[in-house]
C-alpha cells in the first residue's frame, strides 16, 4: 500500500483532527479514500511539524516559493500517511466512488 496522491487535507483545530482525502496506487481515478486522524497520532509518529506549517493563501500565493512550500508540505503528509498505514493497516479506509 502506498499513497498515490493527496486530493485534499486540512487540520480542524477545534476537533484536533487531520482530515484527508487520497488515493493509493491500486485505486482508479474514480475512487477516493477519506480518513480522519487524531492530531495526537500525528505527533506520536514525529510528524508534528506538519501541524505547524502555515499555508495561508496570500496575495502572491502562486509564486514559485509558495508552490515549492506546498509541494514539500504535501510530500510530508504523504510520508506520514504511508508510515501510519504501514503501522496500522487495519485503519486504511475503504475506497469510495468519486
Amino acid at each position: 500500500m502506498e499513497i498515490k496522491e493527496i486530493i485534499s487535507h486540512y487540520i480542524d483545530e477545534s476537533s484536533q483532527t487531520l482530515f484527508v482525502t487520497f488515493r493509493i496506487l491500486t485505486d482508479s481515478d474514480d475512487e477516493i479514500r477519506n480518513d480522519q486522524i487524531e492530531i495526537n497520532e500525528v505527533s506520536e509518529l514525529a510528524y508534528d511539524y506538519i501541524l505547524n506549517e502555515s499555508l495561508e493563501f496570500g496575495e502572491d500565493e502562486y509564486n514559485e516559493e509558495y508552490i515549492e512550500r506546498i509541494s514539500i508540505y504535501e510530500d510530508d503528509v504523504v510520508s506520514f500517511l504511508n508510515e501510519y498505514y504501514l503501522i496500522y493497516p487495519d485503519r486504511l479506509p475503504k475506497s469510495e466512488l468519486f
